[in-house]
């Protein structure tokens, strides 16, 4: 466990300095940092009988290190309304929000809880809990870019920090990392995409967590340049001994307002016993 803490210090650590350190005259073209301020909202009982109220600020740094290759840091802030479920589980890296680009939907976790998620005790789930949540480090890479039969392929790994405090629910004690893989493409107004990963998650002091598998697809239709709306399927398996496989719809927009500037909003029905009952978030960013 020790060596694959280290592990995981490490490739977190040349994330971040690959974020930190891009090379002025690598940078592709258009914007070369974006940043992106969340809230996002989750409500459900995940099997305690219990319900969970669930609020997630994240803040999200992107930085364009080249035509392809891209990074990101995620900053969350995170309150809830009980400790019956841990909501470092819950939310994940990436929160809810799949961040959708100009095209697409891209760079997004998915996890889940029931009632075994909790490192709280009983007598204690009627109490809130607010504060940092765990950070998450992304860098990705596309492969091969979008052609006339060809999808953009685009890899990606993530490194998530301990910053939450497991204590409390907001985190899980342990550094996670993983990897996935977007499948991209566009005809004519219609634009699709389909993202597999696996996430290993590492060993927590008070959690049963696993490694699992994820898959999210979606679809949508550009009405207009500015207007684009999408229907997404975001799936996993259990990430916690006890709890059920993730499941939920959602239905996304995005709104450019101007070249850099969009704002993004969705809401979503989980369908499954570890997936909330319902969500909603909205989303601002700005290209630089």
């Amino acid at each position: 466990m020790i060596k694959k803490g280290i592990c995981c210090n490490a490739v977190g650590g040349l994330l971040l300095a690959g974020s930190l350190l891009v090379p002025g005259w690598a940078r592709a073209e258009g914007p070369a940092l974006s940043a992106t301020l969340g809230f996002e909202f989750a409500s459900g009982d995940y099997g305690t009988g219990v319900t969970t109220r669930s609020i997630y600020l994240p803040v999200t740094v992107s930085v364009a290190a080249t035509e392809r290759l891209g990074f990101s840091l995620e900053i969350p802030y995170v309150y809830q309304s009980n400790s019956a479920v841990n909501t470092g589980v819950l939310l994940g890296s990436g929160g809810q929000m799949a961040s959708m680009q100009k095209e697409t939907a891209a760079m997004s976790g998915q996890h889940g809880g029931s009632g075994s998620m909790s490192s709280a005790k009983p007598g204690s789930y009627g109490r809130s809990a607010s504060g940092l949540g765990d950070v998450t480090a992304k860098a990705g890479y596309v492969l091969v870019p979008e052609g006339d039969i060809m999808p953009r392929i685009r890899p990606y790994l993530f490194v998530k920090f301990p910053t939450g405090d497991e204590s409390r629910a907001l985190g899980t004690g342990a550094f996670d990392q993983g990897g996935a893989v977007e499948f991209f493409k566009q005809v004519e107004r219609w634009y699709s995409f389909v993202e597999t990963g696996y996430t290993v998650q590492g060993h927590s002091p008070v959690l049963p967590l696993k490694d699992y598998f994820s898959f999210n697809a979606g679809t949508g239709y550009a009405i207009t340049e500015t207007l684009l709306p999408m229907v997404v399927l975001k799936t996993s398996t259990a990430p916690i001994e006890g709890a059920s496989a993730l499941v939920d719809t959602r239905i996304k927009l995005k709104y450019l307002v101007t070249g850099r500037t969009s704002i993004e909003g969705y809401l979503a029905k989980g369908w499954t016993r570890s997936s909330a009952d319902y969500g909603s978030g909205l989303a601002v960013s700005y290209d630089f």
